[in-house]
């Protein structure tokens, strides 16, 4: 349970010791968990800034639902959802990602300050993503951070694409694919960000199957995303979904993940708390 090998000239909100917080902040009518709560620009940035003050290092703004069976919005609505709340939680200092299958939302995020561009679809829903984040420059200077996640559809056929041999190799090496796709179009080693998406085009029993199998999700030797929060397969263990979502944190942590992704913020930021701890006294005893 080794921290992941990282490469090296990380940016400086990737080159972390311990795993950081991502908090969801979803300026959308439709998300399967807080649709509607932060539909408005103001009521969203003051969300953000909510999630920063209680230990969120990540604000990951979404202007598009990706919940199962949702339906796509438009480019202008998406734009006008995601870019004012993104240049006001930028201005603030906080590191921003915005959640897009867009390279044009993308772009435009970049350029309001977003320092991040979480793709579910690692690129396949707009093939212009990959070169449009190679070739962006944050206000750091460099290219966003692309985070690559393992998807085989939209919302609307995901949960029919659940066939595998084995989910956590197969969706490993799917995603492998992605990463290599995303390098030719010219995104470098120490940019990339994985996920192995759970819930998306995955079972309740699959996702299990590939958070028990570390070392396949691992083994790509990026930085790692782990976005569990809320989701179905742990509200099938009848307890509360942030406690559940928490309880994987602090599972993720343990084992090197550069970010876990949540809603609820002060018991995730706990968990990792933990997680880090369990997994430093662990390698201090390990035999050099």
């Amino acid at each position: 349970m080794e921290t992941l090998r990282r490469p090296a000239g990380l940016p400086p909100h990737l080159d972390v010791d311990e795993t950081v917080v991502m908090g969801v902040l979803n300026v959308t009518p439709d998300s399967f968990s807080d649709g509607g709560a932060h539909d408005g620009t103001e009521d969203a940035i003051a969300h953000g800034r909510l999630l920063a003050s209680q230990g969120a290092a990540v604000i990951d703004v979404g202007g598009e639902s990706t919940r199962p069976g949702a339906d796509r919005v438009d480019e202008d609505e998406e734009l006008r959802r995601v870019v004012p709340v993104v240049r006001a939680l930028a201005a603030d200092g906080h590191v921003v990602s915005v959640d897009t299958m867009r390279a044009s939302v993308a772009a435009a995020s970049i350029e309001a300050g977003a320092l991040i561009i979480n793709d579910v679809s690692a690129g396949q829903a707009d093939p212009d993503m990959g070169a449009q984040v190679a070739r962006s420059r944050t206000a750091l200077g460099t290219p966003a951070v692309f985070v690559a996640m393992h998807w085989r559809g939209h919302s609307d056929v995901m949960t029919n694409l659940v066939d595998y041999a084995d989910v956590a190799r197969d969706s490993a090496a799917e995603l492998a694919s992605r990463l290599h796709a995303l390098r030719e179009a010219g995104v470098e080693d120490r940019f990339l960000v994985v996920d192995p998406g759970l819930g998306f085009s995955k079972t309740g029993e699959q996702n299990w199957e590939v958070l028990a199998d570390w070392d396949a999700i691992a083994g790509h030797g990026l930085p790692m995303l782990i976005g569990a929060s809320r989701k179905r397969f742990l509200g099938a263990l009848e307890v509360d979904r942030d406690a559940a979502t928490a309880a994987v944190s602090a599972y993720s942590a343990e084992h090197g993940a550069w970010a876990v992704r949540v809603h609820e913020v002060p018991g995730s930021l706990a968990a990792v708390r933990v997680g880090d701890r369990l997994r430093r006294a662990r390698a201090a005893r390990s035999p050099r």
